[in-house]
């Protein structure tokens, strides 16, 4: 943490004491090591370990710095934090914007043919210029279907809304108040039928990993395009990859792979319809400033009794 943004923690939460990590990790999305100062805590802000969050007999609430909940996301931990009325927020909204336009890009380079486009020298008038130019779309009136419409979904469609595409949404738990369209569990089959662009947001739980395996894979209507800025282990990377080299599906767009980094060998890096970050779409200029003014925020309205936001228990 740069001296300036711990500064500011430090005067937003003046009056309490901070206890910092013996060993601080390089990332918000790893885990850290087990810190014996954690059984002192009241407040967690970070990556806290659910063992000891669960164990802990101080603990009043805690701030997960990332937007995915995937290790706290379990029936026991759950039912603990419950029985113990312990809230657990997380950064959603640090990182909805960044993510959803990661994805609107890939949209874009799908719809343009960018990857080809920008390795071709072709000639005006050549037979593959006018190959490059009839192979691009605008994606009017093309359907979008978005797994796991959350708060990064939700800022999705908003930003295809001006293309005119048709996009519905899918959650686990819809809650009425969305602004597209939304099916059901047994609407999905042949709404992935229909989709020509498929966007998987979908977090890491028991109910979904491996949610897209050979046989769902299969439903996706051919010449769809697939694109994960969810969970890699959502999706089963060789199924995946036997759907690309068929051509059953034009391409893919990842963010998230299983494992991560995926292996340089392995057999998506050689798809040339496959198209790979590594796991970048939440990244953005002054990311941990923003991470410490979310949970700010978040403290204020801990201290002073007001509803949290991202709150996920």
């Amino acid at each position: 943490m740069a001296p300036a943004t711990e500064a500011e923690l430090r005067h937003g939460t003046a009056g309490h004491e901070l206890l910092f990590p013996a060993k601080p990790t390089a990332s918000v999305l790893a885990k850290a090591d087990l810190d014996p100062q954690f059984g002192l805590a009241e407040i967690a802000f970070g990556q806290p370990d659910p063992a000891a969050m669960s164990a802990s007999r101080n603990l009043k609430w805690a701030h997960i710095s990332s937007s995915g909940i995937t290790r706290y996301d379990t029936s026991p931990f759950r039912a603990a934090m419950a029985e113990r009325k312990i809230p657990l927020t997380n950064s959603a909204s640090v990182y909805d914007e960044a993510c959803a336009v990661h994805v609107f890009s890939f949209l874009l380079a799908q719809a343009r043919n960018l990857p080809a486009a920008l390795q071709s020298q072709a000639a005006g008038g050549s037979a593959a210029w006018n190959a490059l130019r009839q192979s691009s779309s605008t994606l009017r009136g093309e359907s979008v279907l978005i797994l796991g419409y959350g708060a990064i979904g939700r800022r999705l469609a908003e930003l295809l809304a001006p293309l005119q595409m048709r996009v519905t949404g899918f959650r686990r738990k819809p809650r009425g108040d969305e602004e597209i369209p939304m099916i059901a569990a047994k609407e999905l089959s042949p709404v992935l039928a229909a989709a020509d662009h498929v966007v998987n947001i979908l977090p890491e739980s028991d109910e979904t990993r491996n949610f897209f395996d050979a046989d769902r894979l299969k439903m996706l209507k051919p010449g769809a395009v697939f694109y994960n800025i969810g969970r890699g282990k959502t999706v089963n990377q060789d199924a995946l990859w036997r759907a690309l080299r068929s051509r059953h599906l034009q391409s893919a767009w990842l963010d998230v792979t299983d494992p991560e980094p995926l292996p340089a060998d392995h057999p998506l890096r050689r798809e040339p319809n496959c198209f790979i970050t590594p796991h970048i779409a939440g990244g953005h200029a002054g990311e941990t400033v923003s991470l410490v003014r979310h949970f700010l925020e978040n403290f204020r309205r801990f201290v002073g009794g007001k509803p949290l936001l991202n709150r996920v228990m």
